[in-house]
């Protein structure tokens, strides 16, 4: 690939980052539009509706062959059926959080991600530390202290939304298919699930969900849209950009967060969380500047 055309692709790649980590970023205006429904509810309808858009971009994209050859080996299905639970965990926790008016909470989770990411790595595969990693780490957990001895009450989400996705992504890590076609696998996994509890709430549950009217029906529709169309782009983005490059443009989406919880939604922002969220964002910059070092020397010509 010739100069011209390796930056084409370069700037393309960015073009798409920028808009997945945007998309996931504004999602608590998406999901706030569907507060009178119950967060269970919106997650099977999530799944539900994800199934067949997905399944469409596999056939789009010539890609079947993964997605069934990951449903009938059994390790890899036992892999991804786990990761399923994980995932929908996760937008479960997310989801409850925006209707409880914890967006900054949420946010916070998604800045802990990449560091939790750090530590599982040396859990569970043996990745060694580094001296500057374990700085970032030990800032974080400082950053995390300092927030919890405010707001004990809340701080589960923030655990909770970075575990989950932290294993999630350890899993998916090991699981030898690729990202669309690991997700199709486990919203499939889910959808007899999804489908049922989907199908009880239409015809036994109170609450408004699915048929209450037109406006709710075409929302609940659209969260498969909502999954299905930034993975596509990511999932392009990421064969044109370096790690070192994605690892900056990641903290778009929970920073999108965070200003919507502030400026929008008026949360609270107290003494605790500028501590807190201030250390985060200082060992972020330290980590993603390390990284974008290392990156620049490993690219470089010997």
């Amino acid at each position: 690939m010739n100069n011209d055309s390796s930056a084409s692709s370069s700037k393309t790649g960015l073009i798409q980052a920028v808009i997945t980590y945007s998309i996931w970023g504004f999602m608590p205006l998406f999901f706030k539009q569907l507060q009178h429904v119950s967060a269970l509810e919106v997650v099977a309808h999530r799944i539900v509706w994800s199934v067949g858009m997905l399944l469409l971009i596999l056939w789009m994209l010539g890609r079947m062959d993964e997605y069934r050859a990951a449903l009938a080996e059994r390790r890899t299905r036992n892999m991804l059926f786990f990761s399923s639970f994980l995932i929908a965990a996760n937008w479960l926790i997310y989801i409850w959080a925006i209707y409880h008016d914890q967006i900054l909470a949420a946010s916070l989770g998604y800045y802990l991600n990449p560091l939790l990411n750090v530590v599982l790595g040396a859990l569970f595969l043996g990745e060694r530390l580094r001296p500057v990693q374990w700085l970032c780490v030990a800032l974080a957990a400082i950053g995390v202290a300092v927030l919890a001895s405010e707001t004990l009450s809340t701080i589960w989400i923030s655990f909770a939304l970075a575990l989950t996705f932290g294993t999630y992504g350890l899993v998916r890590k090991v699981a030898p298919v690729g990202s669309i076609p690991g997700l199709t696998v486990e919203t499939t996994l889910l959808f007899p699930i999804a489908l049922g509890f989907a199908a009880w709430a239409w015809f036994y549950n109170a609450s408004p969900g699915f048929g209450y009217d037109t406006r709710t029906d075409i929302y609940l529709i659209a969260g498969g849209a909502i999954t299905a169309t930034p993975l596509l782009l990511f999932a392009s983005a990421a064969k044109k950009l370096t790690l070192a490059t994605l690892g900056f443009i990641q903290y778009i989406g929970p920073t999108i967060q965070f200003l919507l919880g502030v400026f929008l939604y008026k949360e609270a922002l107290t003494p605790a969380h500028l501590i807190c969220f201030g250390l985060i964002w200082a060992s972020l910059i330290i980590y993603s500047g390390d990284g974008w070092l290392r990156s620049r020397r490993q690219a470089q010509p010997v």
